[in-house]
């Protein structure tokens, strides 16, 4: 009971102090407590590698097996899903086309820096993984079992990663929500604040795991949809669609039919591929 008192508090407090930061806060403040979450994360994230990656064998690194490849596109795509926040970014930015184009580039390349230096450490340092196996083994969970200072260091890294997440998505959804709703958008109503954070609070606090529960749902169909084949299939109809006025836009997507394509084909193969696994069994 005293447990699930606390878990009431700490969701609250976490919700309401990054929420209010949101809602009340400028946006050089809201930037400047952001930089500051995201330098412990690089910072508690070269901690943790420099503890995890002490025993380091490089040969493991060579191993491969390509047959895990689509159960891990939902993730990889989970992971750097930035779409939403775009329109933020370019209101904060006041449309300068540099600073956008600088922003979503280093803002996609650091991330992606920090996941191939955890999967390398991780790969590189359990060398006792069967490839072969259809056995699931948590390597956090092995890493705390053989080193008792991954842990601390993992909850410090996994609390800022998701308050930077956090606050990204509540200004992206935010601001959806205030475009959708006809609703003045930052402290002119706070009802566009009020349904992006009460829903997932209230989700949280009834399952504690709906969170790991959700992240292969979101990635598989959520985002392979609404950042895959959407996009894709809008393209096609305003470019091919007799039906679509010709408006002679720049084509921002090089490669015309068969980029569509490859985009379309494989968000739509990843999908049925995940439905089959779950339902042809």
């Amino acid at each position: 009971m005293q447990h699930s008192g606390c878990r009431w508090e700490s969701a609250a407090l976490f919700s309401l102090v990054l929420g209010g930061t949101c809602y009340f806060g400028s946006q050089r403040f809201i930037g400047a407590v952001n930089g500051v979450l995201v330098f412990g994360i690089i910072a508690s994230f070269g901690a943790l590698v420099a503890v995890a990656s002490g025993d380091l064998h490089l040969d493991a690194l060579l191993k491969a097996n390509f047959q895990a490849v689509p159960m891990s596109i939902p993730i990889i795509v989970l992971s750097f899903v930035y779409q939403n926040v775009v329109p933020v970014l370019c209101t904060n930015l006041e449309g300068n086309l540099s600073k956008i184009r600088t922003a979503i580039v280093l803002g996609t390349a650091i991330p992606l820096l920090l996941f191939l230096v955890w999967n390398a450490v991780i790969l590189g340092t359990i060398t006792n993984l069967d490839l072969g196996s259809d056995n699931m083994i948590d390597p956090l969970q092995q890493l705390r079992s053989s080193n008792g200072a991954v842990g601390p260091v993992v909850e410090v890294f996994s609390l800022l990663a998701i308050a930077t997440s956090y606050i990204g998505f509540v200004l992206g959804l935010t601001d959806f929500l205030a475009d959708l709703l006809k609703l003045p958008a930052g402290r002119g109503s706070p009802a566009p604040y009020l349904l992006t954070l009460i829903p997932p609070l209230a989700l949280a606090l009834l399952d504690p795991e709906i969170f790991f529960k959700a992240l292969d749902f979101a990635g598989t169909y959520g985002v392979l949809v609404l950042f895959g084949i959407l996009p894709a299939a809008m393209s096609w109809s305003d470019r091919y669609s007799a039906l679509s006025p010709s408006m002679n836009l720049p084509r921002l997507v090089p490669g015309g039919k068969l980029t569509l394509s490859i985009v379309l084909g494989g968000a739509g193969y990843v999908i049925f591929s995940e439905l089959l696994e779950k339902f042809g069994h």
